[in-house]
């Protein structure tokens, strides 16, 4: 009596009962949940899931007709064998899994996606993956939704966190799977709420600001008189500071643009002692045989020197030098944007500010005084980099003074 069991394209196990069959492995098939019988193809079907091939193997080991060991035929009870087909295709959809997400990366550095994008459309899909690997071939929209209502229900992520994994897995699916996007039009979409930005007021900016030190202490500064992200202040050069035009050219901002914004007047001459100080230490650097940055894209093969050029080298490098452990090459990197953001959450602290403040509410300050002392919503577009006029919107809570600017009756009597 030999029983075959093999997984199907349709996300099913296929169980054959040849050679005949007694009536205790046929109930130990009928005692596995969800089995359905084939009457044309003489078969068993149940989920491919791991759960329901333990169901089964474990009844048809309780009936003591197999044994649970790899033996040969004739050492088995009644010359009973169980044959599982099933390894292969696990390899083969491992195997597959790994190709796809590969050719997920490599789309996405095609298309000239951030690495920042990059990092997290790989994450959601292999996320998404590792969940239906058991219906892999047989993925549609109703696994999109299934996967998005479980991120809310159960881990409670945030509508902008819920959209971010449904592009990801709607990219997988378009270039990938090339799925006609007609068939992915009922996706749910999460509702983004509303949520009015933290924001401090001028004395809490000012007062934040003493409370930080050297670089970090500028750092802030900048953030707050250009409306810059921390990403983008960080990842500042050199070349970046124009000081004859009084302007900053932030490179590959968010969406890969690029954009100008103002020098503030007040910073001028502490940026310029800033950066004579970052040039002693790449004169230290290149003394001591280092002194090369990475360069941007495909620069570092144009321009094979430029790597060690000053004006190439970072705004805010990081205090020691790393070393690759592989190439046993060394140099530094710009500052790491955990050590910002912990000395801001300390500072906002030690200055008895009681909001639930970070880095980017210095951005967020920057568009609500703007819009205070007059500046049209267009302006403050262009220097935030916003794609849609709607995302700046958002600051014009001060402009309807809100419940701030109404008078309780209270207060009349």
């Amino acid at each position: 009596m030999t029983v075959t069991i093999k997984p199907q394209q349709n996300s099913k196990i296929a169980v054959f009962l040849s050679k005949g069959f007694t009536e205790p492995v046929l109930n130990a098939v009928r005692n596995t949940p969800e089995r359905k019988w084939n009457s044309e193809q003489k078969t068993w079907f149940i989920p491919n899931t791991q759960k329901h091939l333990d169901l089964l193997l474990n009844n048809l080991y309780n009936t003591g007709l197999f044994n649970s060991e790899n033996k040969e035929e004739h050492e088995a009870p009644l010359q009973s064998k169980i044959e599982i087909n099933s390894q292969q295709n696990i390899n083969n959809t491992e195997t597959d899994f790994k190709k796809e997400i590969e050719q997920v990366k490599t789309i996405l550095i095609t298309k000239h996606y951030s690495p920042r994008t990059i990092e997290s459309y790989t994450k959601w899909i292999k996320s998404f993956l590792s969940i239906y690997k058991h219906q892999f071939q047989n993925l549609s929209q109703k696994h999109i939704n299934d996967y998005l209502s479980t991120l809310a229900i159960k881990y409670h992520v945030s509508p902008s966190t819920q959209n971010q994994a449904m592009s990801a897995l709607l990219f997988y699916f378009r270039y990938i799977k090339h799925e006609d996007l007609t068939n992915l039009s009922e996706v749910v979409h999460a509702k983004k709420k509303e949520r009015i930005p933290v924001v401090f007021s001028r004395d809490e900016v000012q007062n934040v600001i003493e409370k930080l030190n050297g670089s970090k202490k500028l750092i802030a500064k900048l953030l707050y008189g250009t409306g810059m992200r921390l990403n983008e202040a960080l990842s500042l050069r050199i070349l970046d500071i124009d000081f004859d035009r009084n302007e900053i050219i932030i490179r590959h901002g968010k969406g890969d643009k690029d954009r100008h914004v103002m020098l503030p007047q007040k910073l001028i001459t502490e940026i310029k002692n800033h950066i004579e100080a970052v040039r002693k230490l790449h004169q230290k650097d290149l003394h001591e045989g280092w002194g090369a940055v990475s360069m941007p894209g495909a620069l570092s093969s144009k321009y094979p020197a430029g790597c060690k050029d000053f004006k190439w080298q970072w705004l805010f490098p990081q205090k020691n030098r790393w070393k690759n452990q592989t190439t046993k090459e060394e140099g530094r990197w710009h500052l790491d944007e955990s050590l910002m953001q912990r000395a801001v959450k300390l500072a906002v602290a030690e200055a008895g500010i009681n909001k639930n403040a970070s880095c980017h509410t210095f951005r967020h300050s920057f568009a609500t005084h703007l819009l205070e002392s007059g500046y049209d919503i267009r302006t403050i577009q262009e220097l935030l980099g916003h794609s849609d006029v709607s995302t700046t919107m958002i600051y014009t809570h001060v402009l309807n003074r809100g419940a701030g600017g109404v008078i309780s009756p209270l207060d009349r009597i």
